[in-house]
């Protein structure tokens, strides 16, 4: 593992945990922490070196993340985002696209968000029934997005349409411009509280062809190989972290919880097997996750699957580590006199975001019998 892992712990302590209980408690988007991504500039983690960013892979998209996410999953979720539409501008934009938009994203000028999931086809995000036509007047785009997250907050969101020029998909880079306005009152989730997720309505909205990312039709292979990959491992990272955070504040709290006899609460010994379980979901987590950026990053044959047995194993991971160590924390758990009930109902978003695990299953199944996904 390279160094920027240890490196994004230490920056997420200062940054990001200090002010996590204030955006659970108060559905408030990170604002202070991205502050400071900004400042640190690492919103060019994935901008090539030439056009002023760190030039990191996968990899480090995954480190960065879980290690984010081991202290808030929220800012974890929002920056993880803003990666994979960097990344695709990054991969498939046009060198006019790349210099206008990636030096400034290098700098910390930029926050970027995607805008795919829609109503009407649910976690089949692929499937847009959002419009851009071609007029006299040029491309105007029309339609609704359902859960955008960093809603407000991002200054550029990716947005996946039919394409107006044939068959296919495209994608859009589209500044929070007129004609983009946000639902402002509709997120208030179980858990993820801070992610500023919210319906986006486009109405008559006006682009151009400078706004596409890649060539006509292309959209499709942006989202399959591009997008996909990055986001999904991302959320493998996400709730990985989730389930670290859990297992070190729930071992943590059993080694400080005392009995009028002086014991532990970690001295009894079903609390130890309890432990053993947790560390180990934790950490096979971990692992995989891991394992999965590296062959991502190194174009292995199974990257694929890789990545999306990773997620499916961390999103179960996260359920089951943070429901153990609410059993362990028992009544002062339940009370929220520690996090781990928040980190619970973090953890249970990552049954339900897009695509879902129920559609990453069958995805897995068809990449590992050579069939095609979706």
């Amino acid at each position: 593992m390279s160094n920027i892992y240890n490196k994004m712990l230490d920056f997420a302590k200062q940054n990001i945990a200090p002010y996590t209980d204030a955006v659970d408690a108060n559905a408030k988007y990170p604002v202070e922490s991205f502050t400071a991504i900004k400042k640190e500039k690492l919103t060019g983690l994935l901008v090539p070196k030439e056009y002023g960013g760190m030039g990191l892979t996968m990899e480090e998209h995954a480190q960065t993340v879980l290690a984010f996410a081991s202290s808030c999953a929220t800012t974890a979720l929002c920056y993880m985002m803003h990666n994979v539409a960097t990344n695709c501008i990054a991969t498939h934009g046009s060198e006019e696209m790349k210099k206008e938009y990636l030096p400034k994203i290098a700098n910390g000028e930029i926050l970027l968000a995607l805008a795919y999931s829609e109503s009407g086809t649910g976690t089949h995000f692929y499937n847009p029934e959002i419009k851009v036509t071609r007029t006299n007047d040029g491309l105007i785009m029309n339609g609704r997005k359902s859960f955008v997250t960093s809603a407000l907050y991002a200054d550029y969101y990716l947005i996946d349409s039919n394409s107006p020029d044939g068959e296919g998909l495209d994608n859009w880079l589209v500044p929070a411009s007129e004609g983009v306005t946000f639902q402002e009152s509709s997120w208030d989730g179980l858990g993820m509280r801070g992610n500023a997720s919210m319906p986006m309505l486009l109405e008559n909205v006006k682009i151009s062809d400078k706004n596409r990312v890649g060539e006509a039709s292309t959209g499709g292979n942006q989202i399959f190989n591009t997008v996909g990959p990055f986001f999904i491992l991302g959320l493998s990272a996400v709730y990985t972290g989730v389930a670290l955070n859990a297992c070190n504040t729930i071992i943590d709290y059993s080694m400080n919880r005392k009995y009028s006899d002086e014991s532990t609460l970690c001295s009894i010994p079903t609390v130890q097997n309890h432990i053993a379980e947790i560390f180990t979901k934790a950490t096979a987590a971990k692992h995989f996750t891991l394992a999965a950026a590296k062959s991502g990053a190194n174009g292995d044959a199974d990257a694929g699957a890789q990545i999306i047995s990773a997620r499916l194993n961390a999103s179960e991971a996260a359920v089951a580590v943070c429901t153990k160590a609410m059993k362990i924390g028992g009544g002062t758990a339940y009370a929220k006199r520690i996090i781990i009930e928040r980190l619970l109902r973090d953890a249970f978003a990552a049954q339900v975001m897009a695509p879902s695990t129920d559609v990453l299953s069958i995805w897995l199944g068809k990449a590992l019998t050579d069939q095609p996904i979706p």
